[in-house]
């Protein structure tokens, strides 16, 4: 599963204060911490020591693109789809390997002649619950779907899938025979959930999940009860044609309320769960009777996304101008100010401080530096106007910044970035939308400054590298790069040794971030309000718990 973005809304799910060198939102930067917090903490619970029956409830709503293989899915829509379709293969919070004996029996690695051959061995009775099983053709229309070969699949990303030669049947149709061209490492990423062959139709990998559910198509513990499209709001219920472990709740339900208002809805007793957004959240909902407060390290990234197809933008000096002018050491102070948490600011869209292989990055390429960007903007013929507004051939430098929501961290956010683009001569138009158009957004690329975030699904981030920086995938949302840069970038998917590729990707970024259309700013933890006795759920790193295991302690 690819990375998934999330709105700048959903800032709820982290919490930070950066301290690093120079860019520390600390004064005392000598006890700064070198890497972020890699605690786990989500009161992980024996299956056997769960209850029988309950609801657990959150805030939450399907996504305009509810297929997360589909380039317009976000964060939500892989949520969503873990609920009602297969959890094959997970990771621990560290990033261990786990295979679920419900849907694989067997899985064998092996290399001969430099090529790498996977065979999984799928559980004979494993079925989707409109009856067909679930076998080698599942994995075969998977890669199918994501590997570039039909243009007109709307693919997330295609990097591992365009690595297989072939899918083949085993011994027998319970078993798929995947051959790789060379050695993929980090191959478990690409089937940690798989499409029904019917789902894996142009017409249906792209359309069929707008803001739809197709349950039939679906497998696991729990189904789809209600998915209210009026009210937004979805019910999962227990699936009779499971043939696993039993999902413990009765109810898992999605209530789609606002970010503001879900503190107020955890308090009242409605919601069993919620992130805290920042320091007076987490001061409402700290010591509420039968609650506690969970807080670890998260592999979230909030970024400044520059639309390269905008006229002003169109200018690397213009953008690099900007990204000089920012300073994130104040971005994370507004953020996360009054929350008892420090770690470096990121240096990565990839890798995260606290996993082997990361490097700073964007440190290597980028310094705050305010006057160095007033004298390139002059240098670009961009004049000081009489009003503080910088003129090149009597067109003023406004640059659009789009703010989601009413949240009012991000509105002091917004208005930091308009008071450091100022100093420097640059006008920020603040432009307001709803938090539900945030995937529109994206996909129209209908936005000059977009801040929004990342959440890696599993621990191989040099393989997402293409993901954020090609110039000819639809996931590079800025619109950077060029078909050199993509072919360095995709030498890197070919290094079978972890370690290596890391390294590799590392140098290539650095050359892809000096296209100063992407500036990481803020990482921290994750941190959470759960009613007590709710198991299985928190801030779990890379760990993605799955459906049966949720639930009440006993």
């Amino acid at each position: 599963m690819p990375v998934a973005l999330i709105a700048a809304a959903s800032v709820t799910a982290t919490a930070c204060q950066s301290t690093s060198g120079k860019d520390s939102a600390q004064p005392d930067a000598k006890n700064a911490p070198s890497a972020a917090s890699s605690v786990a903490d989500y009161n992980p619970t024996p299956y056997g020591r769960i209850k029988e029956g309950g609801t657990y409830t959150t805030v939450g709503t399907f996504d305009d693109q509810g297929n997360p293989f589909n380039v317009n899915a976000t964060l939500t829509a892989s949520r969503v789809w873990a609920w009602y379709n297969a959890d094959a293969i997970t990771y621990s919070p560290t990033g261990e390997v786990q295979y679920n004996p419900d849907y694989l029996s067997d899985v064998k690695v092996s290399v001969a002649g430099g090529k790498q051959k996977v065979t999984l061995t799928i559980n004979p009775k494993a079925v989707f619950n409109d009856g067909t099983p679930i076998d080698w053709t599942a994995i075969k229309a998977t890669w199918k779907a994501n590997n570039g070969s039909d243009k007109a699949y709307a693919a997330s990303s295609t990097d591992g899938y365009d690595q297989i030669t072939s899918v083949e049947k085993g011994s027998n149709a319970k078993q798929a025979v995947i051959t790789f061209r060379g050695v993929n490492p980090s191959w478990s990423s690409l089937f940690t959930t798989f499409l029904h062959p019917k789902a894996a139709t142009v017409q249906n990998f792209n359309n069929a999940y707008v803001k739809k559910a197709h349950p039939e198509w679906g497998a696991g513990p729990y189904t789809v009860g209600t998915w209210d499209t009026h009210s937004g709001g979805i019910t999962f219920v227990r699936n009779p044609k499971w043939w696993g472990r039993k999902g413990k709740l009765d109810k898992r339900v999605y209530v789609n309320l606002e970010s503001t208002a879900a503190v107020n809805a955890f308090r009242n007793g409605q919601l069993d769960y919620v992130s805290a957004v920042d320091a007076e959240s987490l001061k409402q909902i700290k010591g509420l009777r039968g609650t506690e407060i969970r807080s670890g390290g998260s592999p979230f990234e909030y970024s400044l996304y520059f639309n390269t197809k905008s006229s002003v933008l169109a200018d690397k000096a213009v953008r690099k101008a900007i990204e000089e002018s920012i300073d994130r050491t104040q971005i994370a102070k507004i953020q996360f100010q009054g929350l008892d948490y420090r770690e470096p600011l990121p240096g990565s869209a990839i890798l995260y401080s606290f996993q082997k292989g990361y490097e700073d990055n964007v440190s290597a390429v980028l310094k705050y530096a305010p006057d160095e960007a007033r004298k390139a903007l002059d240098a670009a013929g961009w004049k000081p106007g009489a009003d503080g507004v910088r003129v090149k051939n009597g067109k003023k430098l406004e640059v659009g910044y789009t703010l989601l929501g009413d949240d009012p961290l991000d509105k002091a956010t917004a208005g930091a970035f308009a008071a450091m683009l100022k100093s420097v001569g640059v006008r920020l138009d603040i432009r307001k939308a709803d938090e539900a158009d945030f995937s529109k957004i994206l996909s129209d690329r209908t936005f000059d400054l977009f801040l929004s975030g990342n959440r890696s699904m599993d621990p191989f981030g040099a393989r997402y590298l293409c993901d954020f920086y090609c110039s000819d995938r639809d996931s590079n949302i800025t619109g950077a790069g060029s078909p050199a840069l993509d072919r360095e970038i995709r030498a890197t998917t070919t290094i079978a040794d972890l370690g290596k590729q890391a390294a590799a990707a590392n140098q290539v970024e650095r050359k892809a971030l000096q296209e100063y259309a992407f500036l990481p700013l803020f990482s921290g933890p994750s941190t959470y309000g759960a009613k007590k006795g709710l198991a299985n759920v928190g801030a779990t790193i890379f760990y993605n718990p799955l459906p049966e295991t949720v639930g009440w302690e006993k």
